[in-house]
Formats: C-alpha cells, sequence, structure tokens
C-alpha cells in the first residue's frame, strides 16, 4: 500500500471551544474573532487555548506560536470547508472510540470527572459535546487530506529512478547498517515458574489478611518498578488503560478488599480497592512474575548446543531445524526467520534489534552461529524469557541510499513527496478562492505559506 504522510493532520484541540460568545481572560482582554475564512471563523479564545494544551504538554513555546497556531486552523478549515462539499462522512462509532479515548486520558490524567470539570471549567456533558464535534471534524480533514494526498499515483520503477536521479547526492539519506537474522528458539517451563509465584501471593494475601500492610509488602516485593516505591498504588485512572482481567477484577473490589491472584500478560498481581468513580479507580497492586532457574537455562542451552552441532556437522540446515526444533511459532514455519511484526521487514537497523540479539550479533560474520543464550520475546517490563541461537544470514553496511539497493526507501521518498505536493497546491488553489479575512492582531504573522493576507 502506497505510503502517505500526513502531513498536515491537525492538532488535536482538546480544550478548543467553538463558541463565539464574549469571554474576558484574566488580564482583561475580550475574545474577538481573529480569523474569518469563508463561511467559518477563528476564535481567539480557541488560539490560546491551543496554546494552554501545547505548554501543558512541554512544548516551548516562541513569538511565532500563535501564528503557526492560527495558520494550522486556517489550513485545517480549508480541508473542512472542501469535506463538505463533497459529502463526506464520518463514522460515529469511530467518532465515539475516538472521544472514549479521549475522556479516559483527560480523566487519567486529571484524576476523574469532578476534576477535569473544574480545570475545564464546564461539565462534562458540555466537555464531550464539545469534543465530539471537534473529533468528528478533525476525522472529516484527515478523510479529506488523504483524499487530496491518495490522487497522487502509485510511482513506477522508472518514474523513482527519474525521481532519484534529480536529487542532489548531499540530500540522499544515510542507510544505517541492516541485518538479517534467523533464530532457533526453546522457551522454559512456565507453569513451573508460575505455580511458584502464585504460592508467594498466596503467602502475601494471607498475611495482609491476617493483618500486615498491603502498602509494606507492595513496597518490599512489587516487581512493578512505577508503583513498587508508592507503596503499589496506580493513581486514580480509567479502567481502559489496563488489561481487562485486570481492570475487571479492580472493578469487582469493594473499597479496601483485596483480589484473588489475576494473571495478565505482565505477570501476577494482588489488586486492593483504594477508591472508585464511575469507569476510574484507583488500587494497589503487588506484581510478580514468573521467575526462572539456572536449571532451566542448562536444560535449554544443552538443547540448543545439540542443536547446534547438527547444522554444523551438515546434518541439518538452519532452516530445517528451526522447523523442527524451534517453540517460536512466529519465526518456526519461516526457518527462524525474523522479521519486524509491525511491516514484515526481514532486514533490521542496529537500533531496531532487541539490545540482547546486537550484543551477540555486533561480533559475528555473515554465515555465523551463535552460542545459546537468554533474550525474551519482547522486551521491556511485558518480556517473556526465553533462550535461542541466532544465525547472521546477511548483513548490508550503512551506505547512501542508491537506486539498486534502496528501491523501496527512495519510493517512499518519491510518493511522499508527490502527496506533500498534492496537499500544498490544493491549499493555494483553496486560498486564491476562498474569501479570507486576518485581523490586524495577526497581520504581521511570518506565516509558513504566503496567501494568506490579502
Amino acid at each position: 500500500m502506497k505510503y502517505i504522510q500526513k502531513v498536515l493532520i491537525v492538532v488535536a484541540l482538546i480544550i478548543c471551544s467553538t463558541s463565539v460568545n464574549a469571554q474576558v481572560y484574566h488580564d482583561g482582554l475580550v475574545d474577538k474573532t481573529v480569523a474569518l475564512i469563508g463561511a467559518d471563523m477563528v476564535q481567539l479564545s480557541q488560539i490560546e487555548s491551543e496554546v494552554q494544551m501545547r505548554r501543558f504538554n512541554g512544548y516551548v513555546s516562541d513569538q511565532n506560536l500563535r501564528c503557526e497556531i492560527l495558520e494550522q486552523m486556517l489550513v485545517s478549515k480549508l480541508f473542512l470547508t472542501q469535506a463538505r462539499l463533497d459529502s463526506l462522512n464520518v463514522n460515529p462509532d469511530q467518532v465515539q472510540a475516538s472521544l472514549d479515548d479521549r475522556l479516559n486520558n483527560v480523566l487519567t490524567q486529571l484524576g476523574g470527572e469532578k476534576a477535569a470539570e473544574k480545570y475545564f471549567g464546564k461539565n462534562m456533558y458540555q466537555l464531550k459535546k464539545e469534543w465530539s464535534t471537534t473529533i468528528k471534524e478533525q476525522l472529516l480533514i484527515q478523510q479529506m487530506q488523504q483524499k487530496v494526498s491518495g490522487a497522487a499515483q502509485e510511482m513506477t520503477p522508472k518514474e523513482v529512478y527519474k525521481y532519484y536521479k534529480s536529487l542532489p547526492k548531499d540530500s540522499l539519506p544515510v542507510i544505517s547498517t541492516k541485518y538479517k537474522i534467523s533464530q532457533i528458539a526453546i522457551y522454559p517451563d512456565r507453569k513451573k515458574a508460575s505455580l511458584a509465584v502464585k504460592a508467594k501471593l498466596l503467602d502475601f494475601r494471607k498475611r495482609i489478611m491476617n493483618g500486615e500492610k498491603f502498602e509494606m509488602l507492595a513496597t518490599l516485593y512489587s516487581e512493578d518498578p512505577g508503583s513498587s516505591m508508592k507503596g503499589g498504588e496506580l493513581g486514580m485512572a480509567s479502567k481502559s488503560i489496563f488489561w481487562p482481567a485486570f481492570s475487571d477484577a479492580a472493578m469487582s473490589l469493594k473499597v479496601g478488599q483485596v483480589s484473588p491472584i489475576v494473571e495478565t500478560p505482565d505477570g501476577f498481581h494482588l489488586i486492593k480497592m483504594i477508591k472508585k468513580d464511575g469507569d476510574m479507580f484507583d488500587v494497589r497492586h503487588i506484581l510478580l512474575k514468573p521467575k526462572y532457574t539456572e536449571e532451566d537455562r542448562k536444560k535449554a542451552f544443552a538443547k540448543l548446543d545439540s542443536i547446534k552441532t547438527l547444522i554444523t556437522e551438515d546434518s541439518l540446515t538452519f532452516y530445517d531445524a528451526a522447523r523442527y526444533f524451534s517453540e517460536d511459532t512466529k519465526t518456526r514455519t519461516d526457518g527462524g526467520q525474523v522479521a519486524d511484526e509491525r511491516t514484515g521487514d526481514i532486514f533490521f537497523e542496529k537500533d531496531k534489534l532487541k539490545p540482547t540479539d546486537y550484543a551477540i550479533l555486533k561480533d559475528m560474520k555473515v554465515g555465523d552461529i551463535s552460542e545459546p543464550f537468554q533474550s525474551s520475546d519482547n522486551e521491556g517490563r511485558n518480556g517473556n524469557t526465553f533462550y535461542k541461537i541466532v544465525k547472521l544470514d546477511e548483513i548490508i553496511p550503512s551506505h547512501v541510499a542508491n537506486y539498486d539497493k534502496d528501491l523501496y526507501v527512495l519510493k517512499n521518498m518519491a510518493e511522499n513527496k508527490q502527496s506533500n505536493d498534492a496537499i500544498e497546491k490544493f491549499i493555494k488553489e483553496k486560498q486564491a478562492l476562498t474569501y479570507i479575512v486576518i485581523d490586524p492582531l495577526f497581520q504581521n504573522c511570518n506565516f509558513k505559506r504566503s496567501g494568506w493576507i490579502k
């Protein structure tokens, strides 16, 4: 599928209000219309709201920030007007899903509905109504942008080559070193390790029922570094941000009640309810993850050593050995070939490899098979431990992009430019045909595009 860069997707205006009623700021400034574009208006309050949100998100403002925001709003109005003229529609379920996500994020950050109403100065009904309208408009704008940029045709290799030859040599990207690898993986006995964890949590629960403080045990033993130092407390948050099993167990608890053992992809939990408010809750939890012993490691390493011996003595190819012995279902059917789960690409740049893999690969030559080592199927807090050997199938050294080796990269660049050009052409044409008036307050803005001031 053709890659389209959404260069002009509108920044989510979480606290943007389309109200045209006058508003007085703390310094006495009265709200006003600062731009007319077709039948739409842009209010000063909308710009100030976006300034506030950007600062809330850590954006460092400069003198041109308000001008930049105004131009983004003007661009969005051009696309929105055309979307209406083209009778584009959005899926109500998609609007509701986006609204739910926004509500969950805001309520989680601010700590519930009452805190959100206080922060925004509006009740939840008003906020939901305004945000729903904003989201619907954003989705229409995105649709229109995709329609405009998608009108550009997929480029042929000949057209990509022409684009490649037109580029100055110093503007060509540098392609990082890439690795192609295969693996044979052996997983330890998770059932045995899980039973040990459950036994430990059952003991914790018994101690809590006998009067020990939940928060003390969480501080001492929980393997969630983000909450253990706070006695296991997670803070007021929407149930939607947690694993379903965790949320379901938490929502079933009364205040002060401790759950049975709950299993999630993170591990095993005990949960204690602190407070509930609608779909929001604050709980403490103790997280323990299955641990594997030196015996598990030795057993897996011995098996992998035997497999490697079969391969190196030409009794079996790595491909066939992976299909027969590997316990990793994602790579086994392809003879152990590792691919990016998101893109399907079988070549990995250094920073896309797991650190444990790169530590082994950096000293290997093409065709080498590693010694057994410990890894994870998703390195990080949710990773599952396993053991493996890897084969270095191919290395593409770092180089300046060229047509022969990097057609896919250059094709993306060419089509991205073609899409961006289509977007800019649309904006320029609509600017010329649309009635636009900018308030003197913004007449001296250094806009990215000319044509706004008429």
